[in-house]
């Protein structure tokens, strides 16, 4: 039986001739992103800002936000922020926490259950979650460091792996990748919480994996191909790792799809932020993280000595057919 290849061996694929259209576009799109969080905001858990959260289910058709919003009020825990949650039936209703100690804080929660099910009674609630304002603070301060961290400890590991060059498009890849991300969730509001963090670090972690498999495979060439030019030499390293890269990025794909479409709303924002992740990371492998090195100076004799005459006759010299494509 024939094994499955969704990228033939032979595929040679001029990549890095998109190279300027494609960092332009990235560059537009974390623009976008960063205004977008400046702008519209995360919708921060209760987890990072405090508060007692509960979860509301309709069995039957929901009413208006407006409604809802008014009813709430008239519980008298103040203000509310209500949020749609997964379905279009559902939805989060977050209130402050009140004055006093954690007994304040159990009463407050009853109460807003209660008046919920006055309000409503056939919706369904779960249970309340309360977290006090210092500790969303903290978890948000940690949530920050652990995640800056992350990139900086990659980076830095990269660096030391290859050389620095290849660090410098390390970072610059996890930043167009995490910069997104955030764009994702202010354009949809989906609750930032600590699940988001995790999504955050998960993508970072797969970043590292395709990352340093796509470089090795360029320090490897590098080695081998002293006389070629430094983009044919990228877009051969890129199509020799195509297959690995798509395969993985396609079974992670199917499996985050599925999960995201049957699987449980509480994780909904978890997985589509590593689906997002992972989409954008295998274009990213491909399009963002080797031009930099172009831009960076990068090139055969970089950080190998050169090799002896004897030698030379066995580097392979790039060309270019009639189409552009390296051969």
């Amino acid at each position: 039986m024939r094994l499955l290849k969704l990228v033939p061996d032979d595929t040679n694929i001029d990549f890095l001739k998109w190279r300027k259209v494609a960092s332009a576009m990235s560059i537009i799109l974390v623009v976008i992103s960063i205004a977008l969080v400046a702008v519209r905001g995360l919708n921060l858990g209760v987890d990072f800002v405090g508060g007692q959260s509960v979860r509301v289910e309709f069995t039957q058709e929901m009413p208006p936000i407006d409604d809802i919003r008014e009813k709430v009020g008239d519980i008298g825990l103040g203000e509310a922020t209500i949020q749609q949650f997964g379905s279009d039936k559902a939805i989060s209703i977050r209130t402050a926490l009140p004055d006093g100690d954690k007994a304040a804080a159990e009463q407050a929660g009853q109460q807003l259950v209660a008046g919920i099910k006055k309000a409503f009674p056939t919706a369904k609630t779960g249970s309340v979650e309360t977290v006090s304002g210092k500790v969303s603070e903290e978890l948000l301060r940690t949530g920050a460091i652990s995640l800056a961290l992350a990139m900086l400890g990659i980076s830095i590991y990269i660096w030391v792996r290859f050389e620095w060059q290849f660090g410098v498009g390390a970072l610059g890849r996890l930043f167009h990748e995490v910069a997104l991300t955030f764009g994702f969730f202010a354009v949809t509001q989906l609750q930032f919480d600590l699940n988001s963090v995790a999504a955050l670090l998960t993508i970072v972690g797969y970043s590292l994996n395709d990352t340093i498999v796509v470089y090795d495979r360029i320090r490897e060439n590098l080695k081998k191909y002293r006389k070629m030019e430094i983009i044919p030499l990228l877009n051969l390293s890129i199509n020799e790792t195509l297959s690995r890269t798509v395969m993985t990025s396609v079974a992670m794909l199917l499996a985050l799809g599925t999960l995201l479409i049957f699987g449980p709303d509480v994780i909904f924002g978890f997985t589509a932020a590593i689906l997002l992740g992972v989409f954008v990371g295998t274009y990213s492998s491909i399009l963002m993280s080797t031009p930099i090195l172009v831009w960076l100076k990068v090139g055969p004799g970089s950080f190998v000595p050169r090799t002896s005459a004897g030698n030379e006759g066995a580097e392979r010299v790039a060309g270019k057919s009639d189409d552009g494509a390296v051969v």
